[in-house]
């Protein structure tokens, strides 16, 4: 009888344990660690995957160019989980089709593309870092939800705003309870999903290693950092209450994004903030001007040092993981054809790197580095700088030049930088 009981004891308690397949990322003593090892990785933005892979042609594209990462060493992607809204806005044009087109009303069918290449990652052991909305208008993001909102005109999303008038308007969404709303119904929508290849929800998939809130969601204005506090810890609360599986992690760049280090380290001190990201822009930043040199490089990576190091100190100090998820560089001469050469970049992404594997050498908290952006097959049309419906989506949003920070498959010099250390030291051993 007491046999049996223990027995019966022990089944129950098995059975109250929260189901949690060992493919799944998680963290554990400050680190990411993936069946029990520690994750490290070198990963890329592949933020148009879903999108790409709504198409016969585009998914055999998505197949080759998965193919061609894996054998590279890359295997970790951070991926648009849907745009909003339609037509031009800020006097560009944006990604699509949205899976949000119009204020609460969705195209479920959308993401359909985002089902095939979860699908074609799983079968990869590749891992996804999903982000739900943008800061930025190139996939609608949280200018479209002030605009159905009623907080900013037509005529003003249509036209090009100077930077004080973008953070005017953007910090406005973080009081906009209605904005908030129609964020959610994607949120729930997305994180809720049935994948109609696997048939399995969105929740219960390893191929996602984690939700991100936004693509670098920032307060924009002082005056909108309590609100913005207040939202972040609010969603990813939401987010873990809906899905127990996977890490949440907020898509933020930095002090730099976040009006100063105070801030930065208190939306990650959230208990449900799992892991600390940064971005860095040398030439957004103006690190440096015109064309890029050797005087000028030598500047940007002391900069780019200092402020790895100070996110190192703050991901030590709250005991969590951090991620390099956006760096990059233009080509030399501010070059967008794939013909031209990649000297300083190439140079940059090896100190990156050199980082990371430092890092993980001394049991230190950087996980990954995602580079920014994969271009894969895609080519920039000759005499055309930016994007247009219709053309081939690379790694350049529509707002930017296409060629500027993307990354071909044709690049070989950097792919041999980018395969040396993701073979070598992916798992921080050797």
């Amino acid at each position: 009888m007491t046999r049996l009981l223990l027995f019966l004891t022990c089944l129950l308690s098995c059975e109250l344990l929260p189901a949690q397949p060992a493919d799944f990322v998680q963290i554990k003593n400050g680190r990411l660690v993936n069946r029990d090892k520690p994750y490290y990785f070198i990963g890329t933005n592949y933020w148009y995957g879903g999108l790409l892979a709504l198409t016969p042609e585009g998914k055999e594209r998505v197949r080759g160019e998965l193919d061609f990462l894996v054998a590279n060493g890359v295997t970790n992607l951070r991926v648009l989980a849907g745009a909003e809204g339609e037509g031009r806005i800020l006097g560009n044009f944006r990604v699509g089709p949205a899976l949000q087109p119009q204020k609460g009303m969705f195209e479920p069918g959308v993401l359909e593309g985002l089902d095939f290449l979860l699908a074609e990652m799983g079968r990869r052991n590749m891992k996804a870092v999903l982000f739900i909305s943008n800061n930025w208008e190139w996939s609608g993001g949280f200018l479209q939800y002030l605009n159905w909102n009623g907080l900013i005109r037509d005529s003003v999303l249509s036209r090009k705003l100077s930077w004080d008038e973008t953070r005017d308007y953007v910090s406005l969404f973080y009081r906009c309870n209605g904005c908030i709303a129609d964020y959610q119904k994607q949120l729930k929508l997305v994180v809720n999903r049935e994948n109609t290849v696997t048939k399995k929800k969105y929740s219960d998939d390893s191929a996602i290693m984690a939700w991100q809130i936004a693509n670098e969601p920032r307060p924009m204005r002082p005056a909108a950092i309590a609100a913005y506090k207040e939202f972040l810890s609010n969603i990813a609360a939401e987010i873990k209450a809906a899905d127990k599986n996977h890490l949440v992690t907020i898509g933020a760049e930095g002090d730099i994004g976040t009006e100063n280090m105070e801030v930065y380290e208190s939306i990650h001190a959230d208990k449900n903030i799992d892991y600390l990201t940064i971005h860095i822009w040398p030439k957004n930043w103006a690190w440096f001007t015109g064309n890029l040199t050797a005087d000028k490089f030598d500047t940007v990576l002391a900069k780019t040092t200092t402020y790895i190091d100070k996110h190192i100190a703050a991901a030590l100090k709250l005991g969590k993981p951090l991620v390099i998820e956006e760096f990059g560089l233009p080509r030399d001469g501010l070059a967008f054809s794939p013909s031209s050469t990649t000297g300083f970049r190439d140079a940059y992404y090896k100190t990156i790197f050199s980082t990371w594997k430092k890092s993980a050498r001394q049991k230190g908290p950087i996980a990954g580095c995602n580079f920014w952006a994969f271009s894969g097959k895609a080519r920039p049309i000759p005499g055309q700088l930016f994007w247009k419906p219709g053309d081939d989506y690379m790694g350049d949003p529509p707002m930017e030049e296409q060629g500027l920070y993307g990354v071909f498959d044709s690049d070989k010099s950097t792919w041999r930088i980018i395969r040396s250390f993701a073979k070598k030291y992916r798992t921080g051993t050797k």
